[in-house]
């Protein structure tokens, strides 16, 4: 379950507004730089107890686009997930996030502009759905005025009614509770989003409701977003662009498109032939 950020700092004394979004960046002289990369593997190798986990990763995930990672258990999805948002370290070869490598101290600022939704929603139950989705701007240190407004706002793009605020996680249905977790993920208005297997716990047909949701707040929000699923229709849905792993290695990366209709492996082939 995923609660707050690691090492999450104490609140700033002094409120301060809310940050630009990466959409709003893009849209100025910055654009240029950042629109090319939002995450960059070179070399990446991880191991757990002298077994790889992942081997000789090199990927790039364009900004402003959702790519969308498959693998079955025991891939490197989620190591994947973890190494970019510095939960991990690599054991070779460097991470870089819009240019920048993953740090290995003081990891607490960086993990600030990255969103993170998991299966589930992760919500903390003791807390309102508002207080759990406005918790990290008030502990960032906004203004009440910078917190309700961008508050107002992710209901509107999640299409949730205003009384799901007072209610607790417990009181809402799975669809509800996932477009929650995915406010609160969003609610800092992070430059990149990664999101572990946040839709498999939901219904078919409710996920088809998530799904719309998710791609008009990906158009609207401008987040690059890094989707980790072990469902090949969840990913030619959602994502912009597939990658496709295997015990730890790449064995086809490109456009959906390109991917779905050039395979170019027997493995990615069976995934295509058998899932969609």
């Amino acid at each position: 379950m995923w609660g707050l950020p690691h090492g999450f700092a104490a609140p700033c004394h002094h409120a301060r507004q809310a940050p630009l979004s990466f959409r709003d960046l893009i849209s100025g002289s910055l654009g240029a730089i950042l629109a090319a990369e939002a995450v960059q593997f070179d070399g990446v190798a991880k191991a757990f107890a002298g077994v790889p986990v992942l081997d000789g990763v090199n990927l790039s995930f364009p900004a402003g686009l959702t790519t969308a990672v498959v693998g079955e258990s025991g891939s490197g999805k989620t190591t994947l997930l973890q190494l970019i948002n510095g939960v991990l370290q690599p054991d070779a070869g460097q991470v870089r996030v819009f240019g920048e490598a993953v740090p290995r101290q003081a990891v607490e600022p960086f993990r600030r502009r990255i969103g993170y939704a998991v299966q589930g929603a992760g919500l903390f139950p003791h807390l309102t759905n508002r207080q759990n989705v406005v918790l990290l701007a008030q502990l960032e240190g906004w203004t009440q005025d910078a917190i309700e407004a961008r508050y107002a706002e992710l209901l509107e793009e999640m299409d949730l009614p205003e009384e799901v605020s007072r209610r607790y996680p417990h009181q809402l249905s799975g669809g509800q509770q996932q477009r929650v977790g995915l406010c609160r993920a969003l609610m800092l208005k992070p430059g990149l989003l990664l999101l572990d297997e946040p839709f498999s716990a939901v219904d078919p047909i409710t996920r088809v409701g998530i799904y719309e949701r998710f791609e008009f707040v990906q158009r609207h929000e401008g987040v690059s977003t890094v989707l980790v699923t072990h469902d090949m229709r969840e990913a030619v849905h959602l994502g912009d662009r597939l990658v496709i792993l295997r015990a730890g290695q790449v064995v086809r990366s490109g456009t959906t498109d390109e991917v779905v209709n050039a395979p170019g492996d027997s493995y990615v082939e069976q995934l295509v032939n058998q899932q969609l």
